[in-house]
């Protein structure tokens, strides 16, 4: 009788034990996502602060741009709310949608902006402009580098949550939703140089 409760005292031990490992796991790939998105974060945050310098020098070559200026000031208005409510809620397919649907907008924006900004040769070759330009496409990168992290993140959360055991304790754990990936429009695709042929 001791020796066959002692084996069903073990194996609740160690299945406890296990249970406990998936949790952790769960908690630590979930905290590596989130800490990932954090990244995205500050760098969009970066973006979004250059945005007001690059529209206030243009503002001084590009009077009759208002419309193009202000789109551009709207569009980042909307991508810093989107910002705010996805870094509430990293992950969160919701969050996630309006967070890449006010980059989309935002990146479209920014594309006008530079066609405007071609017929506008002075604006081009002033120098705060040029350091802004370059900072702005630096920062870019960074995004990119950053948003590439966290969908890896994800997904290692996401594959680890679906596959099995763990499926089976994930949702009784509170790991219930999938977490989303940030996708949005590359800004290569949108601010795509014109091609030219000779």
């Amino acid at each position: 009788m001791n020796v066959s409760l002692i084996i069903v005292l073990v194996v609740l031990g160690l299945v406890l034990i296990y249970g406990a490992s998936i949790y952790n796991r769960l908690v630590a790939l979930k905290n590596r996502y989130q800490n990932a998105f954090a990244q995205i974060e500050v760098q969009l945050k970066r973006r979004y602060d250059l945005i007001p310098n690059l529209v206030e020098t243009a503002k001084g070559y590009m009077a009759h741009e208002r419309e193009t200026l202000q789109a551009v000031t709207e569009a980042r208005n909307t991508a810093l709310a989107g910002l705010k409510h996805a870094a509430a809620q990293p992950g969160e397919p919701g969050a996630m949608a309006e967070l890449a649907g006010a980059e989309g907008a935002l990146g479209a924006a920014l594309g006008r902006f530079n066609m405007v900004m071609e017929a506008y040769p002075d604006l081009k070759a002033s120098e705060n402009m040029r350091q802004l330009s370059e900072t702005l496409t630096s920062t870019e990168n960074r995004v990119a580098f950053a948003r590439q992290a966290f969908n890896d993140a994800v997904m290692q959360y996401n594959t680890y949550k679906q596959s099995f055991p763990p499926i089976l304790l994930a949702g009784p754990l509170g790991h219930r939703e999938d977490a989303a990936l940030l996708e949005f429009e590359d800004s290569a695709e949108i601010q795509a140089a014109p091609k030219v042929s000779f």
